[in-house]
């Protein structure tokens, strides 16, 4: 009977899509920034009771009273923002789990934002991780989302994986295990973020869109649910710092874009795994995003 068994779960695997191995890109930024410590560089912003401390793991709770959430000590103009992240298996439906860059509390209602968020998931069923970016852009308090979604190649509840932002004068590029899944151009002023934005993390309550569009909402009989969080990696041009201060690279060119080998696992990221696009949803106005 072992055979038989093996042959299920090795099908079993397939079909959750964790099969396949991502590409190398050549080129790991990741490798490129020091570690560093948590209470060096971050404090808590609410749901203190909610924080666990363990060595240098970092957990996040959310149950019925409350969530969680850490932000960094300084604001930044330019930078690399990452850390690895482990997430809870099981019933997480309506739970977001997030990693972000923000000036919300600054400028309420025409904020700039750039996300990194799992969006929770039944058994059975995979995490969504969403990438986002929320540009002021005339500052009419019309913020514009600009999502897109993708599936994973490995499964986040079972280890701890590294997701991080990049954000230079030119380019947004958002990594999965150094991977480039997704960048965001400059293309004009109006739609690009610029200014100060600090360090979040946060779990919470997002019953009302995040899984099946707010069809399935949390449930809090599995409470609570919780997040891991480590190998916090910050590295970039802070705003009391230099003028002078250049921002880390996106990749082995410089800031000049991503080089054929990160564009080549780029493009394996969204073929096998994207499963949303803010560009190709017929439902939304075009006109809001020019850059499509």
């Amino acid at each position: 009977m072992a055979f038989p068994l093996i042959l299920l779960a090795f099908l079993v695997l397939c079909s959750s899509g964790y099969s396949q191995r991502s590409p190398s890109p050549g080129y790991y930024p990741s490798s490129r920034v020091p570690t560093s410590p948590f209470d060096r560089q971050f404090r808590t912003l609410w749901g203190s009771q909610h924080q666990r401390t363990e060595q240098d793991v970092i957990t996040l709770l959310l149950d019925k009273s409350s969530g969680s959430g850490f932000k960094s000590l300084r604001s930044y103009k330019s930078g690399y923002f990452g850390a690895s992240i482990k997430l809870q298996s099981g019933y997480t439906a309506g739970v977001d789990t997030s990693l972000y860059l923000s000036n919300n509390q600054e400028h309420p209602g025409d904020h700039d934002e750039v996300d990194i968020e799992f969006l929770g998931t039944t058994p059975g069923k995979p995490y969504s991780l969403q990438t986002n970016v929320f540009v002021r852009g005339s500052g009419d308090r019309n913020v514009i989302g600009r999502e897109m979604k993708f599936n994973l190649w490995f499964d986040p509840t079972q280890d701890f994986h590294h997701y991080a932002i990049l954000w230079n004068p030119n380019q947004i590029v958002f990594y999965v295990d150094d991977v480039p899944i997704r960048t965001y151009d400059r293309k004009n002023e109006a739609i690009f973020p610029t200014r100060p934005m600090w360090l979040y993390g946060s779990i919470w309550d997002a019953s009302d869109w995040a899984t099946e569009n707010g069809r399935i909402k949390a449930d809090y009989r599995y409470q609570p649910f919780f997040a891991k969080y480590t190998n916090f990696k910050l590295a970039g041009c802070t705003t009391e710092g230099s003028s002078s201060c250049t921002p880390p690279s996106a990749s082995p060119m410089g800031n000049r874009g991503l080089s054929q080998q990160q564009m080549g696992a780029m493009a394996w990221a969204q073929r096998n795994f994207l499963v949303y696009n803010y560009c190709h949803d017929p439902k939304r106005d075009h006109t809001q995003t020019p850059e499509c």
